[in-house]
């Protein structure tokens, strides 16, 4: 019978200073109606997801306009020298004059693992030019991005695979993590992983039978990308309770080694690579 791994490492998870996750919460409430289940700081957080088995956690944050994005990554910084095991992907806006520079001395922190583009929010397409020397420079560093690229929870001009295509003419080996497994174009997002070895996916708020927006598409996918797949909660910011999509996973009754390697092995490695060493 197909069990957890001893060790979970967690791929998404969100940390906001305080008074970011309290804007985050209300937006939520104000524009889709949901009511955020796990209304806690950071460190009650990373105490909530140790105490449920998950060792590290990777977690990210984004800067939802032009000038915050330096004052969040200080306080990235002051994280992940408060709290051990902990790896980050920082917040980065195009729109900032000292983006790259910045970009450029955050990446030489061993547990920042890249950056996330939260483009819903953000408002950019993943093809802008303005981001073209951040994924050269991540590249450089052999770091990774994390995007929110899919058309879910909602969509509008600057999200979908279509745009996320354009970036990967461009850079086909650009090591991304696509968050939430592209959804809602499941089918599309999943497919590039044949031809593009730097890509996976997470399966943050998406495995939820019932639904609206979860992922539709037999456990035959997940088989045979299990190499490819990060196990992801999206906490705190959840309006269903986390393991909800644990037991649905564990629910497909896939061989053990998918869920070794999605709840644990396939993080690590990446952990290894993008940090130099386990610190």
């Amino acid at each position: 019978m197909a069990h957890l791994p001893e060790k979970i490492i967690d791929f998404h998870v969100h940390l906001f200073p305080d008074r970011l996750f309290e804007s985050i919460w209300r937006f939520f409430d104000k524009n889709y109606g949901w009511r955020v289940l796990h209304q806690i700081y950071y460190r009650e957080c990373v105490a909530y997801l140790r105490e449920r088995g998950i060792g590290p956690i990777v977690y990210s944050n984004y800067a939802h306009k032009p000038g915050v994005a330096r004052g969040i990554n200080a306080w990235n910084v002051k994280v992940l020298e408060e709290i051990p095991d902990t790896y980050c992907f920082a917040a980065y806006h195009p729109g900032d004059e000292d983006a790259l520079s910045m970009a450029a001395e955050l990446l030489d922190h061993p547990r920042i693992l890249g950056f996330k583009l939260q483009l819903l929010v953000q408002r950019f397409y993943p093809h802008d030019e303005r981001l073209m020397p951040l994924y050269e420079l991540v590249i450089e560093k052999k770091k990774r991005m994390l995007l929110h690229v899919g058309t879910g929870p909602v969509g509008h001009e600057y999200v979908g695979l279509a745009h996320f295509r354009k970036l990967l003419d461009r850079f086909p080996e650009l090591p991304v993590n696509v968050a939430h497994m592209g959804a809602l174009e499941y089918q599309g997002f999943i497919e590039l992983l044949d031809d593009h070895p730097g890509m996976y996916l997470d399966t943050a708020f998406t495995f939820y039978p019932g639904f609206e927006g979860s992922f539709n598409l037999g456990p035959e996918y997940l088989e045979r990308y299990q190499d490819r797949i990060l196990y992801g909660s999206d906490f705190p910011n959840l309006i269903l309770p986390r393991e909800m999509e644990i037991d649905c996973l564990l629910g497909y009754g896939l061989p053990q080694t998918f869920y070794d390697k999605v709840f644990f092995s396939n993080a690590w490695d990446l952990i290894g690579i993008g940090a130099g060493d386990r610190v």
